[in-house]
């Protein structure tokens, strides 16, 4: 009887947000992400009947969904027909309710040798904030937070 490795599962990190699509604008920027595209497939759903107009929005002179967008690595593989990554992905969900508290779960950025810095300085200006910078007998990063709120690390 041979026994079998069971596949990895495939996963994505679902961000709750007030404005998915700035959030998306943001992360795709600090992380050197691409955007998905779901155009083609938003057209098809349009088309269907399957999809409401109001369901969609304008996002970068194309149709996006109105309560979701999700960013990919650029090199990762994705769904040319649905514009859906299947590798390393975040997806930003429109939620009524602001942050209140603390991250249960969060990013760490990992800059270059030396970087540190300067990946904290290009982040602020993407609209990031810095919370606090950490030096520990482990190691030193900065704690920052996105446009809103959620917290990161950038080591």
């Amino acid at each position: 009887m041979t026994q079998t490795t069971p596949a990895p599962l495939h996963w994505k990190l679902v961000v709750d947000a007030g404005d998915p699509h700035a959030q998306a604008d943001f992360w795709a920027a600090a992380l050197h992400y691409v955007a998905e595209d779901n155009d083609a497939l938003i057209q098809r759903l349009l088309e269907l009947g399957a999809l409401p107009r109001e369901a969609t929005v304008e996002y970068h002179a194309r149709l996006a969904f109105r309560d979701l967008i999700a960013v990919r690595h650029p090199d990762d593989p994705y769904d040319k027909d649905s514009g859906t990554g299947r590798g390393r992905r975040l997806l930003f969900q429109r939620v009524p309710e602001a942050k209140t508290v603390k991250n249960r779960l969060h990013l760490d950025v990992h800059a270059g040798d030396g970087q540190r810095a300067a990946e904290v300085e290009r982040l602020t200006g993407l609209g990031a904030s810095v919370l606090r910078e950490v030096k520990e007998q482990g190691g030193e990063w900065v704690v920052m937070a996105d446009p809103e709120g959620n917290e990161f690390c950038v080591q």
